[in-house]
């Protein structure tokens, strides 16, 4: 070839680099690149709640305006949110289903962009199924059987467990709780849950009250361990914090010995084990709100939410002096009963037993409670709840004393009794004869008939109890106040108890004297 024909070659290849340099920069500038779906992967299979997760974005935030999603082929609304699409709520049927996300592209001729997902859809979560557990100790484990069809994955008490090929799981818990809380889910992310009961129903008492201090002296201590002795009683309720707030022993619990409140009458743990080595059921009681030493301390110190309070903003008094009554929709008031409740269950005691759960007598009106969110009777309620799971998981029983007129007028102090019968393991009715005014349930001087107060009394209860997993435990006057007490008006309480199939008690008097020939047969 000459000259000519190199020259030819030399203007063709010029020719054509000129063209892809002018081409080039068009093509580049038009194409769709990054689009994507977020959210959701191909192949797999999900569940319609899952959907919602999903998520459309190109590299250039203007093209998203020009992004088409279709799920089967049906545009979708989709919804921009900044630099991404979001679908609108999917309602979307069991099956296989193909989302689209198309980009048109702006240069004629050349092709979309699109990106695709193919999937199935499972919307049926896993079916749990288990039967309630019953349990005569709280402090003995406690297994757990089940079956949880189509889950991959099952959690007991939040810990996951080993599920076999037919989705059945058995799990031993070293203490029961109130009730044991499952989860199970599946391979597409369908999440089913459930709450097992665990029903402890407690064994009964034959039972005196004995204070801190009158724990120390030897001439009320051993008349009552002689009276176990016999096999007149078989349990001792011992005050873990009265009604001044003091609390009997040497507690750990911080707020405890902030106020002062921690004494040293007695040995917390020495206790339990002197009474359980002798065959005795050990019953802390623990007065929850009628604290002077908490109120007073928490107003001077500023933290006058702690305190139930008057009309006018200040500390209510009422008839029990000053200070006298804890703010229960207060959450340190609650967590300080809860700290000593675990603390005594902790060392073994066998139940504790809440007095003054309540707020105090009066018009509604007239009080205030910091922080209160619905009735006082839902808020006792909810501690009473707390509570439990928190006694229950250290091995013991919850009993909650209660005011004989709350079975008929819970507003009056705060007591529903059908409401914290399903939260506690026995209801201790407070029915003493002294206390209820003339006719009452029909009986004209009830000091003077404790058989018939007693039994129509209980017989209230007890309906409206009925359908809880709770006992009936009553407290038994055996002081005196306008008529003498002795065996035959303790005896009429407890056949009046025995009418209503309740051969439990708790004995009440204030001086924790006690006759062991109120209760020789």
């Amino acid at each position: 070839m000459g000259t000519r024909s190199q020259n030819s070659v030399l203007v063709l290849v010029t020719i054509i680099a000129t063209m892809a340099v002018a081409v080039t920069p068009v093509v580049v500038q038009s194409l769709p690149f990054g689009l994507a779906i977020q959210g959701l992967g191909d192949g797999v299979t999900t569940n319609a709640e899952s959907l919602r997760a999903i998520r459309v974005t190109a590299a250039r935030d203007s093209d998203l305006d020009r992004v088409v999603v279709t799920l089967d082929d049906q545009s979708l609304a989709t919804r921009r949110d900044g630099s991404r699409l979001i679908l609108p709520p999917l309602k979307i049927d069991d099956g296989a289903h193909t989302l689209l996300a198309r980009l048109p592209n702006e240069v004629p001729g050349l092709p979309d962009a699109e990106v695709s997902r193919r999937f199935s859809v499972d919307n049926t979560p896993p079916e749990l199924s288990f039967q309630p557990i019953e349990i005569t100790d709280p402090r003995k484990p406690v297994t757990l059987r089940g079956t949880a069809k189509g889950a991959d994955k099952v959690t007991v008490q939040g810990e996951e467990v080993k599920v076999n090929e037919f989705g059945n799981f058995t799990v031993t818990l070293p203490t029961p709780p109130a009730k044991i809380e499952i989860g199970a889910q599946d391979a597409a992310g369908n999440r089913a849950a459930g709450r097992v009961p665990v029903h402890a129903r407690h064994p009964g008492m034959r039972a005196v009250h004995m204070s801190g201090q009158a724990w120390t002296a030897p001439a009320l201590r051993d008349p009552v361990l002689q009276m176990a002795r016999n096999g007149l009683i078989d349990t001792i309720e011992l005050d873990i914090k009265d009604e001044s707030g003091e609390v009997g022993y040497a507690s750990q619990v911080p707020l405890a010995k902030e106020i002062g409140a921690a004494k040293n009458y007695y040995d917390l743990n020495g206790v339990v084990e002197q009474l359980h080595r002798a065959g005795i059921r050990v019953v802390g009681r623990l007065v929850a709100f009628r604290d002077p030493i908490l109120a007073r301390a928490s107003w001077e110190s500023g933290q006058h939410d702690r305190v139930v309070q008057n009309a006018a903003g200040q500390p209510w008094a009422g008839g029990y002096g000053d200070y006298a009554f804890t703010n229960f929709a207060n959450r340190e008031v609650r967590d300080y009963n809860i700290a000593l409740a675990t603390e005594a269950a902790r060392a073994g005691f066998d139940d504790i037993l809440y007095d003054y759960v309540r707020r105090p007598e009066g018009p509604i009106e007239q009080l205030r409670f910091p922080g209160l969110t619905g009735t006082p009777e839902q808020g006792i309620t909810d501690f009473l709840t707390e509570s439990r799971n928190a006694v229950r998981a250290e091995g013991a029983y919850l009993g909650a004393s209660v005011f004989g007129i709350a079975v008929s007028r819970p507003t009056q102090i705060g007591q529903d009794i059908t409401e914290m019968a399903r939260k506690v393991d026995y209801i201790a009715p407070m029915i003493y004869p002294s206390h209820w005014g003339s006719g009452e349930y029909g009986v004209s001087d009830p000091e003077s008939q404790p058989l018939e107060i007693t039994q129509r009394s209980l017989a209230a209860f007890a309906e409206k109890a009925a359908g809880t997993q709770s006992v009936i435990i009553p407290w038994i006057q055996a002081f005196s106040m306008r008529v003498h007490y002795g065996r035959d008006q303790i005896r009429a309480q407890l056949d009046g108890a025995r009418a209503n199939g309740i051969d439990s008690f708790l004995l009440w008097n204030a001086s924790c004297k006690y006759d062991p020939a109120d209760l020789a047969p």
